[in-house]
């Protein structure tokens, strides 16, 4: 067995993972970085087997507010840059900072085991062991889909999202998307362009934000105004997506059962389109289903060949799971920090409604800035470990989010991003990486 106890293990070369090995190498902390797949982006490698992304993904946070610091995102990107982008841009950042040859590709991790000393051992699929004396598991959180089972006996072809990745499989079908998310609302919009026959099925109202106003990213929009108490904000904003939309009930939708921001924002400016174009229709939640028709609550019904669910994820950590508890939502310390294992930490798993990358960063920040003062005797290393068992802050921003599993432990981007402030400006810590030493040439070539 390999024992390396001074290092930290980080588990995962996605966005979150880059991140967190970007920040441990700006203080010179040595660490191991393991990845199954053959190179580094994560879900955002089309090609990576068990990967969610589809042909027609985008970001739903503009590049202006998505790069990690210190690293923008080049300028020749679209606003919500395609899934393609994405990869460049990850792969990219890793080169910049001299990641990729430290990443270990293709040595996937069987399991996370504490030791009585308060180490970890990391076992490898190949069956390979090594001690670290602190684990960072960025495995993600659109790995593991939630499958709810579906009233009745339908007889035609149930699948999750997670599987999908182009049109052409919806072509000469009927076709039901469950569900509103991002990734549904992106499908749904697939399917009323390719498929016989498309609907859309959702259980509650939702607000739909377009992607731009003014000619603008919606994002910047609400980054660069004043900032308004959050009761005012939803007032003004929700009556602006009123005349912007109309009434939502005019096109089969339900409406909104709770105010604006109240769930995680549906950023799509195609769907309510398709909607009023007759391409695809809406219907409420599903009641039952024999044979190919599907009921639904509204005493509806309609014929369909394909059913398609785009029905989220849970947050597993198999190779953890027992020390991380839930799977829906692990209890962590600013969603990062394990409060009952010392030496365990997660990055990826953050519920928000604004952009990851950043907090990503910030997160990754937090934990190399923790264990350097550790390693240093100062401290501030013991006042932040009493804040990781005692502090719970409010990180609502005042929202009242609904009560569904995706928003159990669910956050304000906002209250987020002012409270790892305050905190990193007590601690002494950045929230943000640096500029790379020298720019990779892949970077450089591709904002030329």
């Amino acid at each position: 067995m390999e024992r390396s106890q001074s290092d930290t293990c980080v588990i995962g070369a996605g966005p979150a993972g880059l991140a967190v090995a970007r920040a441990l190498a700006e203080r010179n902390l040595p660490y191991t970085h393991l990845e199954r797949h053959s190179g580094p982006g994560g879900i955002w490698d089309i090609d990576n087997p068990g990967s969610p992304m589809y042909e027609s993904a985008h970001f739903i946070s503009s590049k202006t507010l998505s790069g990690f610091g210190g690293f923008p995102m080049p300028d020749h990107f679209a606003d919500y840059p395609p899934h393609r982008q994405i990869l460049s841009y990850l792969t990219s950042f890793a080169d910049a900072y001299g990641l990729t040859e430290r990443i270990e590709f293709g040595t996937a991790v069987e399991n996370v085991a504490k030791n009585a000393d308060g180490t970890w051992t990391v076992t490898r699929s190949d069956g390979g062991q090594s001690v670290h004396g602190q684990v960072v598991v960025c495995t993600g959180s659109q790995w593991h889909p939630n499958i709810p089972e579906l009233p009745g006996r339908f007889s035609g072809e149930v699948r999750h999202t997670v599987g999908y990745r182009g049109a052409e499989e919806l072509r000469g079908k009927r076709v039901l998307v469950v569900g509103a998310g991002n990734s549904g609302c992106d499908i749904a919009c697939d399917a009323a362009r390719s498929a016989d026959h498309a609907v859309i099925s959702m259980r509650r109202g939702y607000w739909f934000i377009p992607k731009h106003l003014f000619g603008r990213p919606v994002d910047t929009i609400a980054a660069g105004g004043p900032k308004l108490p959050m009761w005012l904000e939803q007032r003004l904003f929700g009556a602006l997506l009123r005349i912007l939309n109309g009434d939502p009930t005019r096109l089969g939708l339900q409406k909104p059962d709770h105010r604006l921001f109240e769930t995680h924002p549906a950023v799509n400016s195609m769907l309510i389109h398709h909607l009023q174009h007759g391409d695809i229709t809406a219907r409420p939640g599903i009641a039952d289903t024999a044979g190919r028709t599907v009921r639904f609550t509204d005493g509806s019904s309609d014929e369909f060949d394909l059913i398609l669910l785009a029905t989220g994820y849970v947050h597993k950590v198999p190779v953890a799971q027992k020390y991380f508890g839930d799977e829906q939502h692990p209890d962590l310390y600013l969603s990062s920090f394990s409060r009952e294992h010392h030496g365990l930490f997660g990055v990826g798993f953050i519920e928000t409604n604004s952009g990851a990358y950043q907090l990503f960063d910030a997160q990754a920040q937090f934990i190399a800035g923790y264990l350097d003062d550790a390693r240093q005797g100062l401290r501030n290393a013991e006042r932040f470990a009493q804040m990781i068992r005692a502090d719970r802050p409010d990180l609502s921003g005042g929202l009242t989010f609904v009560d569904s599993p995706r928003h159990v432990g669910y956050v304000d981007g906002g209250a987020v991003v002012k409270y790892l402030g305050k905190v990193a400006r007590d601690m002494g810590w950045r929230t943000e990486g640096q500029p790379p030493p020298v720019r990779s040439p892949r970077h450089a070539e591709a904002a030329a």
